[in-house]
């Protein structure tokens, strides 16, 4: 079954019509400092942060405004961030009412994961400056938590220490850093250059996921196909602009549930 079915995708522009886009959301700092060069194979430690790639962002704004997210959890920090904000502020705007009608406990509220101090507090500055002479500032709820190896399933993998309680529709996989994680279990441990991010904590949570839930996976492919091969629900999957999607496609829940696709849909 196509997962076009159920989500829709972002409209493809090209490099102008997506700068422009960037400048009407008060965002000309995006297009000044955008990325002019694409980083070289095994380039994987970077002292700064990244600079925003337009395109990804572009993308992942589309993804909550079409799709109608209403919670965000982020794994990891960055351009991304201030761009969920703006999106779930542009959503609240338009669908404050409806949302009512819905048992979602954190309406458009952006739930961040961060396993570095360092770009928590660089992510916070640049919201915080953009919010500045702003009315409406989103919900947004910061966690630092370390990132420890373990075994899931009999595999190496990576867990945060902490999560945020919360039940999010829309999950970003952005993090952490392989570099930045703790501890080895027989010898083993992410912080090799052969080696990958494997991030297993949206498996851990999976049986509370409502169908209707999105994920989307930043590059990280041995991620997405551990991710794929550990699923036991119904995942509908499909890979654009190296971005893995994930789309919840399970038996309705109940009436809330019900409701909540029914809004995704625009049929409240």
């Amino acid at each position: 079954m196509s997962i076009l079915k159920y989500i829709k995708l972002p409209k493809k522009l090209n490099k102008k019509q997506i700068e422009d886009f960037f400048k009407k959301k008060d965002l000309s700092e995006f297009v000044r400092n955008q990325r002019h060069l694409k980083k070289k194979v095994n380039e994987m430690r970077v002292s700064g942060s990244y600079p925003p790639e337009l395109r990804d962002l572009y993308r992942l704004y589309q993804f909550v405004i079409l799709n109608k997210r209403t919670t965000i959890l982020e794994f990891g920090s960055g351009w991304s961030t201030l761009i969920f904000s703006i999106a779930l502020n542009d959503l609240k705007k338009k669908y404050s009412q409806q949302i009512k009608k819905l048992r979602r406990n954190n309406p458009f509220e952006l739930f961040i994961l961060e396993n570095e101090k360092k770009f928590l507090n660089i992510t916070k500055k640049r919201i915080n400056k953009f919010y500045k002479k702003k009315k409406n500032k989103p919900k947004i709820h910061y966690k630092f938590s370390e990132v420890e190896m373990v075994l899931f399933n009999k595999r190496f993998a990576t867990q945060y220490k902490s999560l945020h309680l919360c039940n999010p529709d829309f999950i970003y996989l952005d993090g952490p850093d392989q570099w930045k994680v703790k501890r080895k279990i027989n010898n083993i441990n992410t912080g090799h250059k052969d080696l990958m991010p494997m991030a297993c904590d949206i498996l851990k949570f999976e049986n509370f996921y409502t169908p209707g839930t999105i994920i989307i996976v930043d590059g990280r492919g041995a991620n997405a196909k551990f991710l794929r091969d550990n699923f036991k629900r119904n995942w509908l999957y499909k890979y654009e602009e190296d971005q893995h999607i994930f789309y919840l496609n399970d038996p309705i829940l109940g009436k809330y549930n019900k409701l909540q696709l029914k809004f995704y849909n625009g049929n409240i």
